[in-house]
């Protein structure tokens, strides 16, 4: 496996996008919210992913943009944990939700919460 977080990892079209937010299902541990939507896109890649910092919440684009890096970083180390279970397309966006800036470990521990979250759900609607 290799940690890279290439160009076709990220999710960047404003069709998909707004689709993901209209129709995709939710799954949240503090400070992090997933949302993801079971979507045939052009990559070859099962999963395309985006982060986000609501300037609500976080007013300087300093900070923002900080909090963007690390939780790349985060899924970058950890996106195996994503990749070996999924077998069909998905987009995923990362949402922070917090006030204020959380340090690198708690973040990557919400990011392994939130996965597995995620995987359970996942696991439960394939079922059904």
């Amino acid at each position: 496996m290799r940690y890279t977080l290439g160009k076709a990892d990220k999710l960047k079209s404003a069709k998909l996008i707004e689709q993901l937010f209209a129709e995709g299902s939710r799954v949240k541990s503090f400070p992090l919210q997933l949302i993801y939507l079971q979507k045939k896109h052009t990559s070859e890649i099962p999963i395309q992913v985006g982060f986000s910092v609501p300037k609500r919440n976080i007013k300087l684009a300093v900070h923002r943009n900080r909090i963007k890096r690390m939780m790349r970083e985060v899924y970058r180390l950890n996106k195996q944990l994503f990749s070996e279970n999924i077998h069909k397309p998905y987009i995923l966006m990362f949402i922070y939700m917090t006030n204020e800036e959380v340090k690198y470990a708690d973040l990557e521990a919400a990011l392994k919460n939130v996965c597995s979250k995620f995987l359970t759900k996942i696991n439960e609607d394939e079922q059904n």
